[in-house]
């Protein structure tokens, strides 16, 4: 399993966390591979430039999955392929949604499309471009490029939610809505709708997606749950093990334990 990241250009990086590499040689003794996305606060960008991804539902039933974007989402999902792979990313902070795509992402929490469905023949030929490019830095400077080109387009209009964000995200010094609000000189009731317009999400929810993040990144680190949970600012023990279930779909003693599908990478 091979894993890495490639930093976006300066004029990028407000609004693009970065761009990420996912590939894997399939053993002879090994049939087939299943990977596993969870729940996250930001939005992504994904190309299978190498070989194909089947999505499985509840019943383990199988139906194509295709190089698309998903946004900001408090769900997780399984994919399945029989082939070696190779996926190329952009990870992408929710504020941009509007000034790349041009729809709000309060509307967007959730859903994942292809890029042919939604971006129509732009979406298709920047797919195209990407799958015969020669390797990922040069996928890396199409997909920039083509950001580039679409948020020139358009000027960002409350900066002080994008950095509210980019700190619940970054800083993790805020534990409260209240805190936060505070912090950017706005009424509780003020700031959660400005947020939910720019996050997707209330910041109650997304603070809970920012929380399980930081608490996944301690995955094969020497400490026990209890540990995890409280450097990530759990309250107890239940809220962590409640969050970790609906986010990911394990138990997080499983998911910890080395043995869950689709988490290698995160030990590459």
């Amino acid at each position: 399993m091979r894993y890495f990241t490639i930093q976006p250009p300066a004029e990028l990086k407000p609004y693009v966390r970065f761009y990420w590499v996912l590939e894997h040689e399939l053993k002879p003794d090994h049939s087939s591979y299943i990977y596993r996305s969870v729940a996250d606060a930001c939005t992504e960008l994904v190309f299978h430039y190498r070989s194909s991804f089947n999505e499985l539902n509840g019943k383990n039933e199988q139906s194509p999955s295709l190089s698309g974007i998903q946004f900001q989402t408090t769900q997780y999902r399984r994919f399945i392929t029989t082939e070696s792979f190779g996926i190329f990313g952009a990870y992408i902070y929710p504020f941009a949604v509007p000034y790349f795509f041009n729809i709000p992402s309060s509307q967007t929490s959730n859903l994942a499309f292809d890029f042919d469905t939604f971006l129509s023949r732009p979406g298709q030929e920047l797919e195209e471009q990407i799958m015969v490019a020669g390797n990922n830095h040069k996928r890396a400077e199409i997909l920039s490029a083509f950001l580039i080109a679409r948020l020139r387009q358009n000027v960002l209009k409350d900066d002080r939610i994008a950095v509210a964000i980019r700190n619940v995200i970054h800083n993790k010094q805020y534990r409260t809505v209240a805190q936060l609000a505070d912090a950017y000189n706005l009424s509780a009731r003020q700031f959660d709708r400005k947020f939910k317009e720019s996050a997707g999400f209330s910041p109650k929810t997304y603070m809970r997606l920012v929380r399980l993040q930081d608490a996944l990144t301690q995955y094969n680190a020497d400490k026990t749950l209890t540990q995890i949970a409280l450097e990530c600012g759990y309250y107890d023990q239940s809220h962590f093990i409640h969050d970790v279930k609906e986010f990911t779909g394990y138990h997080p003693g499983f998911y910890f334990s080395g043995k869950a599908e689709g988490t290698e990478y995160r030990n590459t």
